[in-house]
């Protein structure tokens, strides 16, 4: 059993190896001050939410982190899903799921327009996921970054 819920200030030390780790996932170096530093500042300063998925035994699997944003052609705000990672050993076991649902109803609840994400072109697995979920991938708009 797999409980969702929203992660607090207090819940940083729990958060931050999975942080962390999501991180390496994408090829960054281990840092777990770096992961424990970012999310205490987000979560301090209202500019994410972040929900944590627990084991009935209280074992951290999985974490979510949204971003606020708008959209100025709906003027309506929307919701960045950052950052979803599940454990290893957790995965296929609805932990990414109920993770999408907790962002989902918290978005709803806010009024939100949409959620949104990307992922990695190589990530398969997630991106499995998400269109299982009904997410649907833009065929419509590239996205672009500048590296500042």
């Amino acid at each position: 059993m797999i409980t969702v819920r929203r992660a607090q200030l207090a819940d940083v030390a729990v958060v931050a190896p999975l942080f962390d780790a999501y991180r390496q996932f994408y090829g960054r170096s281990p840092d777990p001050e770096l992961a424990a530093r970012f999310l205490t500042e987000r979560i301090a300063n209202g500019e994410s939410i972040v929900y944590l998925a627990e084991t009935r035994e209280g074992e951290a699997v999985g974490f979510t982190q949204l971003y606020p944003s708008f959209s100025s052609v709906s003027a309506r705000r929307i919701y960045i899903l950052n950052d979803l990672f599940v454990v290893p050993t957790a995965r296929r076991a609805n932990v990414g799921r109920g993770l999408l649902h907790a962002a989902g109803e918290f978005a709803r609840g806010k009024g939100a327009l949409r959620l949104a994400l990307s992922t990695a072109k190589s990530n398969e697995k997630a991106q499995a996921l998400y269109e299982s979920e009904g997410w649907v991938r833009d065929q419509q708009y590239y996205h672009y970054s500048l590296e500042l």
